[in-house]
């Protein structure tokens, strides 16, 4: 069997809970902005594209705007169309997750995750168990080689 060297998505259910949660996000959210993570620039057309895959709303496009995940590059001029990006909020959103994915810790202070507060759902304390485990298992195998190295031997 062969076994990958790095197991990214392991705890990958784990990580988008905490983000969802940390950020106010809902799936449908989060997925858009992982998709358009990678296009620079997009317009509304762009947007809709993925949009029709998730959970219909109809004023998500509008909301994100609001909310600050998605701004404005370029206005609508003439026969130039109207731009967006992500703003520095969801790209550091992005890179926040992927940090996670490549094992950063997810933070267990009440002031840094909101799963870690006392009055919150069951289903928030089984993710904050999970969470405490998934550390620990990020410490364990944090300097431990993906792949098994061969025996160096001494220069001749």
């Amino acid at each position: 069997m062969k076994i990958a060297p790095s197991n990214y998505l392991k705890f990958w259910r784990v990580i988008r809970y905490y983000m969802k949660a940390k950020h106010g996000l809902s799936q449908a959210d989060l997925d858009t902005i992982l998709f358009l993570y990678s296009e620079s620039y997009f317009g509304k057309e762009k947007f809709d594209e993925f949009n029709e895959l998730v959970s219909w709303e109809v004023g998500r496009f509008e909301r994100l705007r609001k909310e600050g995940w998605i701004e404005k590059f370029r206005t609508r001029s003439g026969t130039g169309r109207a731009l967006y990006q992500l703003s520095y909020k969801a790209n550091n959103l992005v890179v926040d997750i992927y940090k996670k994915l490549n094992g950063e810790e997810i933070p267990v202070s009440l002031s840094s995750n909101p799963l870690f507060l006392k009055n919150v759902s069951y289903n928030d304390k089984v993710y904050r168990n999970m969470i405490v485990k998934m550390n620990a298992y990020q410490r364990e195998n944090k300097y431990r080689s993906p792949t098994p190295q061969p025996p160096r031997h001494a220069p001749e």
